[in-house]
């Protein structure tokens, strides 16, 4: 019963998702269509797009979205409401990680990791605004990531950008207090996607995106603002900070924890990813037409 009203919460919201094509942005759009929201999710790879709101099916909807350009993002937003109407829920999913030693990652990777996943949140979140602000309602929840806490050697661009994620997203939230518009971050730490392909933390299993998209959808009907999934992390990260940096380091070297990303670097499992996830979006494009004449 409880199940059944909670769902009714979302009944005929509006909800756009970016990076809807794959892991946990798909996963996050069935979730949020089983609870009967409108469901939009955007991605720069519209084909794959299209396919995955097919295989969703009710009623989700599928549209290109660069989130590094925010005229790209302007546009999605304006056919999601002219489809549904007002914007009640973006989630800013999209990011990318490829891997690399500091000193050897290449500018081009560089920038590009920092216009996607930090950039493309803060595209996402003034364009949500300007849609937002003048109705007092809405909710944007920014997809972060434990490693913004926990920054993994190898990664350190990616870390970089979440933790940007996180810090833009606490002073957005202080901004909008008292407007109607909530303001969540969710950390997830490794998931069961093609982005930790090869990527493996002793001990640790990968988390399904599904676990990943029932808390977006928890954050969305009962708003706080920093979750962690698994949620133990959280509890984790919060002991261990007690004990300062030292221990924190030393932790992470005792489980192994400071070198997956480092022996992730260059492996096959990761080629096809890596190079996708480094080109940029004209680059895409042409790949997508060549796969899909």
């Amino acid at each position: 019963m409880r199940e059944h009203k909670e769902r009714n919460r979302l009944q005929g919201k509006v909800v756009a998702i970016t990076g809807g094509a794959r892991g946990i942005g798909a996963a996050t759009a069935a979730v949020f269509a089983k609870a009967n929201a409108k469901v939009v999710i955007g991605d720069i790879d519209r084909v794959a797009a299209g396919k995955t709101a097919a295989a969703i099916g009710a009623g989700v909807k599928a549209l290109a979205l660069d989130v590094a350009d925010s005229s790209s993002f302007s546009t999605f937003l304006d056919e999601v409401q002219a489809q549904h109407g007002p914007l009640d829920v973006l989630i800013n999913n999209a990011g990318i990680m490829p891997l690399s030693r500091a000193a050897e990652e290449p500018g081009t990777t560089t920038a590009r990791i920092i216009a996607v996943n930090l950039q493309g949140v803060i595209h996402g979140c003034k364009q949500a605004l300007l849609r937002m602000k003048p109705r007092g309602s809405g909710h944007i929840v920014n997809v972060a990531s434990i490693a913004a806490k926990v920054p993994f050697p190898g990664a350190a661009t990616y870390a970089a950008s979440k933790a940007g994620v996180v810090a833009y997203s606490d002073a957005l939230r202080a901004e909008l207090r008292g407007s109607g518009i909530d303001v969540s971050c969710v950390l997830p730490g490794i998931i069961d996607t093609e982005l930790a392909t090869g990527i493996a933390v002793r001990g640790f299993d990968p988390i399904a995106p599904d676990e990943v998209a029932r808390t977006l959808l928890d954050v969305v009907e009962h708003p706080r603002f920093e979750v962690f999934v698994p949620r133990q992390a959280g509890i984790v990260l919060k002991a261990t900070s007690l004990g300062g940096r030292r221990l924190s380091e030393v932790l992470q070297r005792a489980l192994h924890a400071d070198t997956p990303m480092l022996e992730a670097i260059g492996t096959p499992q990761r080629a096809n990813y890596e190079k996708r996830a480094r080109q940029r979006p004209s680059e895409q494009m042409r790949t997508q037409q060549k796969e899909n004449p």
